[in-house]
């Protein structure tokens, strides 16, 4: 199994690790540069699916998004890459993108402000030209072992990041996007599963998948696709930064977590995203794919 640690590239995604060091981050969403092992953001090989097409990818600074924004301009696409503040897995992907021969822009700030999403979406316009694929992938979670633990305040936050933010970008989108143009929003396994201890941010993910399928109906007149991914337990750095030390140990590892009994990697999942994105996908919208070690969840 080759493996490339500074970039997290990966020839044979089979081999995983089973188990993680101890490592916990102080901080959401997370920073990837410190994390041990690096997230795996690139595996196979590359075809040009999207040649000439731009994408905006939000919290493509690190774990799935950069994983996208990666195999993207492997496909032959220029990518925006939306961030909160983790400058430099930012970098480090912007570094990547143009050494794989890529265009990609940089642009940070918080997308619970309405305002900075019409920025994204303004400054992509003025580096590219056009937008042609919208991916809603930024996310937080913070665990909470009950409901009455959730304060009014962490259940606004999350909300407002992980679904708000969702609409406000492509209410800025939509109007410049053209026919043949898509959005791929992501949810999780935990939409379909639940979870005991992530309650707000299970009930954001559920939310988003009706969002999905919702302007799916409302797009398709447009020739707007719509579609979702729903990853199980991918290592990235928002792991770290939402569990402990000794919970990160056996990540994904357990049986009633995945029957693959692993964690994902980034690039076992940003295929998904590929594929929405390109003419393979031409006839499919309001629907989710699951990359999730083989849960069986309903659709």
């Amino acid at each position: 199994m080759e493996h490339n640690s500074s970039y997290g590239y990966l020839t044979d995604c089979r081999e995983m690790p089973i188990t993680f060091p101890p490592q916990h981050q102080d901080r959401q969403p997370g920073f990837e540069y410190v994390m041990e092992p690096k997230p795996v953001s690139e595996c196979g090989k590359a075809c040009r699916k999207l040649e000439g097409k731009t994408a905006l990818v939000t919290g493509g600074d690190s774990g799935i998004g950069r994983a996208v924004a990666y195999d993207y301009v492997k496909q032959g696409a220029n990518v925006a890459i939306a961030y909160y503040d983790e400058d430099r897995d930012a970098e480090e992907t912007a570094k990547r993108v143009q050494q794989m021969g890529g265009r990609c822009l940089l642009l940070r700030g918080d997308l619970k402000d309405p305002a900075f999403a019409k920025y994204c979406v303004d400054k992509t316009l003025a580096c590219f030209g056009k937008l042609d694929i919208l991916v809603n992938n930024h996310a937080m979670q913070f665990i909470r072992r009950s409901i009455l633990d959730i304060s009014n305040e962490q259940l606004a936050f999350i909300f407002q990041n992980n679904v708000f933010s969702f609409f406000y970008l492509i209410k800025a989108a939509l109007p410049h996007m053209e026919r043949g143009s898509c959005i791929i929003n992501t949810t999780s396994v935990t939409a379909y599963q639940g979870n005991k201890d992530l309650i707000d941010y299970s009930a954001t993910k559920g939310a988003i998948v009706a969002l999905t399928r919702s302007l799916a109906l409302s797009l398709v007149e447009k020739g707007i696709r719509v579609n979702a991914v729903a990853p199980g337990p991918i290592w990235t750095p928002l792991i770290p930064a939402s569990f402990s030390a000794e919970e990160v140990k056996t990540f994904g590892a357990k049986t009633s977590q995945v029957p693959m009994m692993r964690a994902g990697q980034p690039c076992e999942v940003s295929p998904c995203y590929v594929f929405l994105a390109s003419d393979d996908a031409s006839y499919m919208t309001g629907q989710v794919l699951h990359p999730d070690g083989g849960t069986i969840v309903g659709s």
